[in-house]
């Protein structure tokens, strides 16, 4: 049996596809490959994986918001255990293409729902996000807050998926796990996302975009880091006993964050970057975007609780990695 990973040729897919293949797991991995980014950065994911571990992994382009699709392939394959990676991620691209995020994250999350009922798996983990926590001033922010205004559609439909998970959980008691990941950055990273941006503007000698003047923060977490607590949730299924889980669920759903568990002033890591890449920032100071938060920090005590999840990568060892490997991977 193997595990299926959704997502797989994105940022945190191939690097959890990597870690379940190393552990000696077989893999099934999905992806639509859409162009939100660069779809030759996925490929060339994919066929990192696919030279390592060989028929170990199993790659299929299947859009699991395509529910014909999706039954067709998984039909073919015995599910151990199901990691959903993927949606259409991007806070800001959520203002320009809603539409994108109700079929993948909507109606994709759904059907992956479906899946898990129909074929049982010992446990799906799926991806939440820290967006969801929107206008919440309340720090650090903790399972238990409540999440009911999200600031981006993005948001708004990883609070509905949490929402739709704990139905599934209380109709047919599918065990469930949505974790809330916090700016995950590392080697392979997302073009979109400030580390590869500002990484691309210093070499490039262009100004970096600083929303609200730089004055942010983030509670950055290494994606290593990040697959570690994933693959630790996916082998610790929530027991279906009646007892509250994280998030509050008495169904088998559990919520958690995950995160570094401390909060990085954005100055702080262009700091780093300079230092890495050997040049001086220039600066676009950008009022605060529509939809955007101004901080961000994860209280990861019931991981740590549960799972024993602690982080083990700060941001002054976290750049450095992700620079060389910018360099390695563009030549410079």
């Amino acid at each position: 049996m193997a595990v299926l990973v959704t997502g797989v040729a994105g940022f945190i897919g191939g690097a959890t596809a990597r870690a379940l293949l190393d552990r000696g797991d077989d893999v099934v991995g999905i992806d639509n490959l859409n162009d939100y980014y660069d779809p030759r950065l996925k490929q060339a994911r994919l066929t990192t994986l696919q030279q390592q571990f060989g028929n170990r992994f199993r790659f299929q382009r299947v859009d699991f918001a395509d529910v014909a699709a999706l039954k067709a392939f998984t039909d073919t394959i015995d599910i151990g255990g199901i990691v959903h990676l993927g949606a259409q991620a991007g806070v800001r691209y959520s203002l320009e293409n809603p539409g994108a995020y109700v079929q993948s994250n909507l109606v994709g999350h759904c059907n992956m729902l479906e899946l898990a009922r129909a074929r049982q798996p010992v446990h799906m983990v799926y991806a939440s996000s820290s967006s969801v926590y929107g206008s919440n001033k309340s720090l650090p922010f903790r399972v238990e807050d409540r999440v009911d205004h999200p600031l981006s559609m993005y948001a708004a439909t990883k609070k509905a998926d949490e929402l739709l998970s704990e139905s599934y959980a209380s109709l047919y008691r599918v065990p469930l796990t949505g974790l809330r990941f916090f700016t995950v950055y590392g080697p392979w990273g997302r073009p979109d996302m400030a580390m590869w941006i500002f990484t691309k503007a210093l070499y490039a000698g262009e100004p970096l975009p600083l929303f609200n003047g730089g004055e942010m923060r983030r509670d950055f977490t290494y994606v290593d880091d990040i697959v570690r607590g994933i693959v630790a949730c996916l082998d610790g299924a929530p027991v279906d006993d009646g007892g509250v889980k994280a998030g509050g669920s008495t169904s088998p759903h559990a919520i958690y964050n995950i995160g570094n568990s401390r909060s990085e002033d954005l100055m702080r890591v262009v700091q780093l970057l300079e230092q890495e890449t050997g040049r001086n920032a220039l600066l676009d100071p950008k009022p605060m975007q529509v939809g955007d938060v101004r901080e961000t920090f994860a209280d990861i005590s019931a991981i740590e609780r549960d799972h024993g999840f602690q982080p083990k990568t700060s941001i002054d060892e976290g750049v450095p990695a992700f620079v060389k490997w910018y360099r390695e991977y563009h030549g410079l």
